[in-house]
């Protein structure tokens, strides 16, 4: 056991968050702990490490246990370089290094001492904790941690002052895990990370020998690195045997149970009802009436009391005013930053409907596209072009962008519907969830989830026909992310995403742009085909670099030896008559097929999706057409407006799919030939 905590119970005046509500962390085990929001998690966190108190119950942990908790949100002011700053905080181990040379002077000095057992005793207990901490590899593993987490070398002398609110973030979390506590309590951890920090942390956690309480609302992430799940549910927690889709479902048929357990109770209470108001007043069945009534009260006391429904925002955008086909246009921009040079020569067209995710690494140049296509930042050289009736609305990834800490938060929505009714403001933020007294707050007071809800509801007042969103998941929770979900999906405006949110990028995007290294590649397709073609583009490259090397192999063999000394044996399993293949040829062939099979493997697996989606948008695109020819159409306009939104939309597809099937199939061609070859 590494942590107990028993029987919590909290309260904020009237409100309960938790009451009876216990849980057990061992070692190696990796918790996620989960909620809406409000339920209390980053409370629970608080109350765990000690800088909250519960109301009862009391919180436990093993002996000598190390515990390193990551806030939401950090500040660093040190004109430290990042490095330092980092290694300075594994302060346990640093200490251990010093008593571990100071106890190797005292050995050396009383070598004839007394004492001397009982110095190597503890000079060997010092070496094996210092190890285990990676004492010896500190700085090695310094430097393995920043770069995983996203810093480019030359940047770990860089003060930490100087680095944005995200990256601050990453130092702490770099900080915490260079430290190697035996407990890891994250709230939020993959917020201010790009895709692939994300997947590295994953591996990191996933892999940590330690224990691990995480707050995320990142599903992939969950999946990928959590064996346990402990719910926030009726004011108690309730712990689930693996990861997050595991936990959905068994929530789900516990769910299934209590309702019908629930109906059952129900209908036991209305028979005995219907008996005890026909007999209640009877001489005769007076006794049985009462026993009925004694029983419908047992029955009351243990009646199942199913888990409340999440509070869960639901909305449409409104339909912004119509765009041309061509919704944004950059032609030969090229970026620079004084030495620096971001990209250079980038051509980019998006069109009414697309809606793009951004990716690749952090300090690649995703927000500052995303500023050039929205106008905020000046290209270097080139031009940007907006289209007809398009308007741009930023949801940008630090919430008080934009907002004025003073004001309320009724007043931040009037600043941008100055023509609503306060009862039209009102009706539109208890939609996000902000009811009664809760409109009064200032900006300042506001919680992460607070502020990220504010900012849609204000982007939800009168959205544009280009929505530019620069992670904007950041502190919701997972009810509302699948909200945001279904409402991008639904848009029929243009969108442009920056998310490190798997879940959500695959869900949304239609076509995927990949910033690395000074270059900008546009994938005509969904995250999977990127995936795909990334891969697919690796093992390419890999497979060239492999033939390249084979002939300067081949052009210096090593010297035969003298026939005399090669032993010349034959088995009856090696001859073969002519014409016929020996053993050792059938099985490198059958070998050969095995792995052209699993080369292929991936290209044949979106070969056969393609396949599919071409046949259905197929069948989609003949009805539409046949629709389209009816009068009757043209008579109800909001009909016809989405029926030829979706055949333009349609339209474009499916060249893109005929063109991707025909180089599939032509990759499976000529790998297959030049295996037979």
């Amino acid at each position: 056991m590494i942590l107990l905590a028993d029987k919590i119970e909290k309260s904020f005046g009237s409100r309960v968050l938790f009451q009876g509500a216990t849980i057990q962390i061992n070692k190696g085990e990796r918790y996620a702990l989960v909620g809406p929001n409000g339920a209390g998690k980053t409370t629970m966190l608080k109350i765990i490490m000690g800088i909250d108190t519960p109301d009862a119950g009391s919180i436990q942990y093993a002996k000598d246990v190390q515990v390193g908790y990551l806030e939401q949100e950090t500040k660093l002011a040190s004109d430290r370089a990042v490095i330092d700053e980092v290694m300075d905080a594994a302060t346990e181990i640093q200490a251990l290094g010093r008593r571990a040379e100071e106890l190797q002077a005292r050995i050396a000095e009383e070598a004839d001492s007394p004492d001397l057992d009982q110095l190597l005793g503890e000079y060997g207990q010092v070496q094996d904790r210092f190890e285990h901490l990676g004492g010896y590899e500190l700085e090695a593993n310094a430097r393995q941690i920043l770069a995983g987490l996203g810093f480019p070398v030359d940047e770990f002398d860089k003060p930490c002052k100087e680095f944005s609110g995200g990256w601050q973030m990453r130092i702490a979390l770099a900080k915490l895990f260079l430290r190697h506590p035996d407990l890891l309590l994250l709230d939020e951890p993959t917020n201010h990370l790009d895709l692939e920090s994300v997947q590295w942390l994953r591996g990191f956690i996933a892999g940590y020998d330690g224990a691990v309480l995480l707050v995320s609302h990142d599903r992939a992430f969950m999946d990928a690195c959590v064996d346990h799940v402990a719910a926030l549910e009726n004011r108690r927690v309730t712990v689930y045997t693996g990861n997050y889709s595991s936990y959905l479902k068994q929530r789900e048929d516990n769910l299934e149970q209590m309702r019908a357990k629930r109906a059952a109770q129900e209908r036991e209470i209305a028979h005995m009802q219907v008996f005890v108001d026909k007999f209640r007043y009877k001489p005769t069945k007076a006794a049985q009436a009462q026993e009925r009534m004694r029983r419908i009260e047992e029955i009351r006391r243990e009646l199942v009391i199913l888990p409340e429904g999440h509070k869960r925002v639901t909305f449409k955008f409104p339909d912004p005013p119509r765009s041309g086909d061509m919704v944004a246009k950059l032609e030969g921009v090229s970026k620079a930053f004084e030495d620096k040079t971001v990209y250079t020569d980038v051509d980019l067209t998006l069109y009414r409907g697309d809606k793009v995710a951004l990716v690749g690494p952090n300090g690649a140049g995703k927000s500052t596209l995303l500023k050039i296509l929205l106008g905020q930042e000046a290209p270097t050289t080139g031009t940007r072009e907006l289209g007809l009736h398009v308007g741009v609305a930023y949801y940008a990834q630090h919430q008080l962008e934009g907002m004025a800490e003073g004001n309320t938060v009724l007043q931040e929505i009037d600043s941008v519907a100055p023509k609503w009714t306060s009862s039209q403001e009102r009706s539109l933020l208890g939609a996000f969830l902000f009811h009664g007294d809760d409109v009064e707050k200032q900006v300042r007071v506001l919680s992460g989830g607070e502020r990220a809800r504010l900012a849609l509801a204000k982007m939800l007042v009168a959205p544009e026909a280009l929505l530019c969103l620069d992670e904007p998941t950041n502190h919701l929770d997972i009810d509302s992310v699948d909200m945001l979900e279904d409402a991008l999906k639904n848009f029929p405006g243009t969108i442009v995403l920056i998310s490190h949110d798997e879940h959500l990028v695959r869900a949304v995007a239609n076509r995927v742009i990949d910033i690395r290294d000074g270059r900008v590649t546009v994938y005509d397709g969904d995250y999977d085909y990127y995936l795909f073609k990334r891969e697919d583009l690796a093992a390419r490259a890999a497979a060239a670099a492999g033939e390249s090397q084979a002939p300067a192999t081949r052009t210096s063999p090593a010297p035969a030896a003298p026939a005399a000394s090669v032993p010349r044996t034959h088995s009856a399993a090696d001859a073969a008559p002519a014409g016929k293949k020996t053993r050792e040829q059938r099985r490198a062939e059958a070998e050969a097929r095995r792995a052209l099979n699993q080369r292929l493997k991936k290209v044949k697996d979106r070969l056969a999706k393609v396949e599919r989606d071409m046949s259905v948008k197929r069948a989609r695109y003949d009805e539409l057409m046949e629709l389209m020819a009816s009068e009757e159409l043209y008579a109800d306009q909001e009909k016809f407006s989405a029926a030829l939104g979706e055949y333009n939309k349609l339209k474009q597809e499916l060249p893109a799919l005929e063109d991707e099937w025909l180089e599939l199939s032509s990759t499976i061609e000529e790998e297959t030939e030049r295996a037979g070859a």
